[in-house]
């Protein structure tokens, strides 16, 4: 239980905070009958049951399971980052259910990103757990349709390491109870000065950041732009991704610099009046994941139009990891243009998809290869071989396509360039 004092400038500030902008405040006793709880029982559910049920039936009229199916399913589900990936999918409302009339697979709806008044938005506080091990209890929780996403662990700012303290919290609440964060996604740690992020299953203290804001070591601030229903739906829905090294399974979470290229990437590319772009990065800005959400995001949009996006990579080791990346967002429409030849096969065929090659790929392009203009061009280290005899090959075989150029390296350091992307988005051209 946190002291008095640390509730009263931490906690109880961040739901008043939290319920300002839109998020409906549940007390704890509340939450706890919801869950199911007794007076003689620790609560029995890690979500809100009865408002989960009552929101998969609104967005999916045609479903007719009981509400402990649902629920059985997530219970079923590993209680390591594999589960987690798997309910990021349902999250994402890639999960099935079988539409009885019809007798087909439809797409199982948990969030409406279409129309975000639709969902319900709510926060609590001391969520707890027990697994007859462990009992755990998060200081507050944040709920979209009766699922917890995020968690918020709160220290008093007289204390010293406060944040590193924090966070031990999250990494002992992944250890002794690992149920909770089958669904939870990301966490914060905060003594009402630090506000430090990440996304759960991976709190090694490289991939835990600090979110920053125009007003500096304002919890308010922080709160209200962090914690901003459409930025943790954008969190939730394009923002968190898993990706393979050395054959271990990784989660992470793009950075405010990330996402906000991305962002302008996108809507650069979307631009009917837009045809280039400039992306400044620095070195262990994430680039790579940089290049893979845009790609992603331009595949999906529906005013792309069903398009071809291609990912240049001007190496091969690079090339590989980029294609174990895309592989592991499951998208099904991806190509690795091995040689000229598949790749001028591909576009001459209007494949539509994403497709992962090099520059050098585009030697001796016929002309005119493929002249629709949604097609979209990400280039990795652009300054390198694009100037020359490659970039006209380039121009000449796709002459309506949308370049979207990566630069190699920015002058200043990550906080310069972050300055930078509140003024301009860091997308010039």
């Amino acid at each position: 239980m946190p002291t008095p004092s640390e509730h009263k400038t931490v906690q109880a500030r961040i739901l008043t905070y939290a319920e300002a902008i839109g998020w409906t405040f549940v007390p704890r006793e509340q939450a706890e009958q919801r869950r199911g709880c007794t007076p003689a029982s620790s609560p029995s559910s890690l979500f809100f049951n009865d408002l989960l049920d009552a929101k998969v039936r609104e967005f999916n009229p045609r479903y007719t399971e009981t509400e402990d199916t649902l629920l059985g399913q997530f219970r079923h589900l590993h209680t390591n980052i594999y589960g987690n990936r798997e309910f990021v999918e349902r999250l994402r409302n890639r999960g099935k259910f079988l539409d009885p009339e019809e007798g087909r697979e439809r797409d199982l709806i948990l969030i409406d990103y279409n129309d975000p008044t639709r969902n319900v938005y709510e926060v609590t506080e001391e969520w707890a757990c027990h697994n007859g091990h462990y009992g755990t209890r998060e200081d507050v929780v944040f709920l979209i349709n009766g699922i917890p996403v995020l968690v918020i662990e709160c220290k008093n700012a007289t204390k010293d390491e406060a944040i590193a303290l924090g966070v031990d919290q999250i990494r002992r609440y992944h250890r002794e109870t690992p149920e909770l964060f089958i669904s939870q996604q990301l966490f914060i740690a905060t003594d009402a000065i630090g506000f430090s992020y990440g996304a759960t299953w991976n709190t090694v203290r490289r991939n835990i950041f600090n979110w920053k804001d125009t007003e500096a070591g304002k919890l308010e601030a922080k709160v209200k732009s962090f914690c901003a229903i459409p930025q943790v739906l954008a969190f939730l829905k394009d923002y968190i991704i898993f990706a393979e090294k050395d054959e271990e399974l990784n989660k992470y979470i793009l950075r405010q610099h990330q996402t906000g290229a991305v962002d302008a990437t996108v809507g650069r590319a979307l631009a009917p009046d837009r045809t280039r772009g400039l992306v400044w990065h620095t070195q262990g800005s994430g680039k790579t994941f940089t290049m893979i959400k845009a790609a992603e995001r331009l595949f999906r949009a529906p005013e792309a139009d069903k398009p071809t996006v291609l990912l240049m990579i001007d190496r091969n080791e690079l090339e590989d990891q980029m294609l174990k990346n895309l592989a592991a967002l499951g998208l099904g429409n991806l190509e690795h243009a091995g040689s000229i030849e598949q790749l001028n096969q591909l576009l001459k065929d209007d494949y539509r998809g994403i497709i992962v090659t090099m520059i050098h790929k585009f030697r001796d392009m016929p002309a005119d290869l493929n002249t629709r203009s949604n097609i979209y061009i990400l280039i990795d280290e652009a300054h390198r071989t694009t100037g020359g005899d490659l970039g006209n090959f380039l121009m000449a075989g796709l002459p309506n396509a949308r370049h979207l150029y990566r630069f190699h390296r920015h002058p200043g350091g990550q906080d310069r360039l972050w300055q930078g992307h509140l003024q301009d988005l860091r997308l010039r051209g």
